[in-house]
């Protein structure tokens, strides 16, 4: 919001929420109606075609958005090094797949529509503009039944946009940047001095509608003349998408060639990083996407040149600690940074199974493609960290015939990273399986001279479970699937006095084999009426049943446990709070709150932290209260929820 916003700052269908989306459904069914009933010439190619433009126009903006995002994360070209926060992409939230919402509130679908409405975010501006192009269709005679091509209209909008459009928009732009109107206008958009493709897009609404007005100049003066075309009018708005998107991104990309071969052409183009210098000064680089107008008034920012170049020799950034994780369910693409914003910055929860067409394709993808890939990264205490997906699914690491490929795609990322230069990699979720890699050991066996360090985080873990019990609890259930975690875990709690309960003679022996001379805490027991229960990977719905009415569940597993009882209390599987000098937070990590890091992800940043020169994997464990005490130190925090 600007910071005194200003009349009509507010979009005018802002208060009907997601319902909002049913403005366009009349013209939406009308122009499917038209287009079934009418015969031969009658047929309006354009009105038809405005739908599927609509829903080009999306999936337009969110290549840029994925792409913008992962060149970023890799830092090839980046531009400005600071990171966005929640509030950037809340603030930025205003976009995705309106048109979905609007054909699925024709369908009336009730609450799985909502639901996936609440998935995928808002789109005023898309809105806005079907709105103008159908409006234009029935109002203007001469809009109905375009010819697909005609020269003269093109040529006509490219000389009425260089011209008119990018000068007025100059002056325009300069006069939005007058206090009065910046603080009560444009001073929403500014407030992302980190600029994204979906940045372009966010203005109030009356600021929006003075773009809208300059961009109908050419459109409306084909049509007026006769010469207007589906590829004129269409094709237009694409360029004004395509320039925005571009020039919004925080990398460049645009290579000097270009410039070299054509010189007058950096006249009649800018660049993201020529923008971007608008976003960090203010008071320069004023144009739409023609900087010649900034060349005549002397509003050229003087470092333009020489950012673009640094930018352009900018090289892929060397992390200093990976976290290497992994897609879970199909839909957790969309989930992925990389995927669509607003939903990234929200704990995963699986979508309705309408998304199931849209997710399916990936499934088939990652069968065939091969590489980790940079999903986001952060920065902490001069640290660079880096997150890399492995791109298979649960069910592919379930599946034993895929065992040997997943390891080799594991094994591959270890070792790039070791090239890289990279001290730690961190094993999350699945990827440090015991039954896969035998927590990571498998990787060390085959490299003895690996440099970097692999560490699979269950020192942490077994602390952030121990220090998750109540202090006054001196009993407590183990059940689940047994792991290194869970004996770290019945150990430590030995040690400490508190009685450790398993539920059958072969949990027994296998815990009393880790605790040693501490066994006298250590019982067996078919009794389930302790209220303190840790669980692991395959407790059964059965088994939660049997707990007392105000059970605490304190997973020590990767995977949260399904919640079947509303009696109870769950808390979140380990993890703890970032400190808010952690820069670049804005998404979740699965199904955490936001600003918290699973603690798998966290053991790692703080290995490298304090340069600890041992791997954690196999059967070593660096000490429970050891790495403890250093994430304290370095400003994390314990998880303090039930739910």
């Amino acid at each position: 919001m600007a910071t005194k916003p200003g009349i009509l700052t507010n979009w005018p269908w802002e208060s009907l929420g997601n319902f909002k989306y049913v403005i366009l459904a009349p013209w939406l069914v009308h122009s499917a109606y038209s287009w079934a009933t009418n015969a031969g010439n009658e047929k309006d190619l354009a009105n038809f075609l405005i739908f599927i433009f609509l829903t080009t126009r999306i999936l337009h903006c969110q290549i840029w958005v994925s792409y913008s995002r992962y060149r970023t994360a890799k830092g090839t070209n980046r531009i400005v090094d600071k990171g966005i926060d929640f509030e950037q992409v809340d603030r930025e939230s205003n976009w995705s797949i309106s048109i979905l919402h609007c054909c699925l509130i024709a369908c009336d679908l009730g609450t799985k529509m909502q639901k996936l409405m609440d998935m995928f975010g808002r789109d005023d501006q898309i809105i806005l503009i079907g709105i103008i192009l159908y409006l234009g269709n029935m109002i203007l005679p001469e809009a109905s039944h375009l010819p697909i091509w005609r020269s003269d209209g093109v040529i006509i909008t490219i000389l009425l946009h260089t011209g008119p459009v990018e000068f007025l928009y100059y002056w325009l732009h300069r006069a939005l940047h007058h206090h009065y109107l910046y603080s009560r206008y444009h001073s929403h958009h500014h407030s992302s001095i980190v600029t994204e493709p979906i940045t372009s897009v966010i203005h109030p609404f009356t600021e929006i509608i003075s773009y809208v007005l300059l961009f109908m100049i050419p459109m409306l003066t084909t049509i007026s003349m006769g010469t207007a075309s589906i590829v004129s009018l269409f094709g237009y708005v694409t360029y004004i998408d395509f320039m925005n998107n571009m020039g919004h991104c925080n990398f460049e990309f645009i290579p000097k060639q270009v410039f070299s071969i054509f010189p007058p052409l950096k006249y009649f183009m800018y660049t993201p990083s020529f923008h971007s210098l608008h976003h960090t000064q203010f008071r320069t680089n004023y144009c739409l996407f023609m900087p010649f107008y900034d060349y005549i008034y002397g509003t050229m920012d003087k470092s333009s040149d020489a950012l673009y170049e640094a930018s352009l020799k900018r090289k892929e950034e060397s992390p200093d600690v990976v976290h290497l994780t992994h897609l879970t369910t199909p839909d957790s693409l969309f989930h992925l940074r990389l995927g669509l914003a607003s939903l990234a910055s929200k704990p995963h929860q699986a979508p309705t199974m309408l998304v199931w067409p849209v997710t399916f394709w990936s499934v088939l993808v990652t069968w065939i493609y091969g590489h980790a890939f940079v999903s986001e990264r952060n920065t902490f205490e001069k640290l660079k960290l880096q997150s890399w997906v492995v791109p298979r699914y649960n069910m592919q690491y379930l599946s034993r015939g895929q065992r040997g490929k997943i390891n080799n795609l594991i094994e591959e990322a270890i070792s790039e990273a070791d090239k890289k230069g990279a001290k730690v990699l961190s094993l999350g979720l699945l990827n440090q399986d015991e039954q896969l890699n035998g927590n990571g050991e498998l990787y060390i066996q085959r490299h003895p001279k690996l440099k970097i360090k692999v560490v699979d985080g269950s020192s942490l873990v077994a602390a952030v479970v121990v220090n998750s019990i109540p202090e006054e609890t001196r009993q407590v259930v183990l059940r689940g699937k047994l792991s290194k975690v869970a004996y770290a875990i019945a150990l430590a709690l030995c040690q400490k006095g508190v009685k450790v309960a398993a539920s059958n003679d072969d949990e027994y022996k296998k815990l009393l084999k880790h605790v040693d001379k501490f066994g006298d805490n250590l019982i067996l027991t078919e009794r389930y009426d302790h209220k303190i229960w840790l669980v692991g990977d395959g407790l059964t719905q059965e088994e939660q049943l049997t707990a007392p009415q105000g059970t605490i569940f304190i997973p020590f597993s990767q995977f949260p446990p399904r919640k079947v009882r509303k009696d109870c209390y769950y808390h979140s599987t380990p993890a703890m709070v970032a400190p808010k000098s952690l820069e670049n937070m804005h998404s979740c990590e699965n199904w955490l709150p936001r600003m918290v890091m699973s603690a798998w992800r966290v053991a790692g940043i703080v290995h490298g932290l304090e340069g600890w020169d041992v791997h954690e994997c196999g059967h070593t464990i660096i000490g429970i209260e050891k790495v403890w005490e250093a994430t304290l130190q370095h400003g994390f925090r314990p998880l303090s929820i039930l739910a």
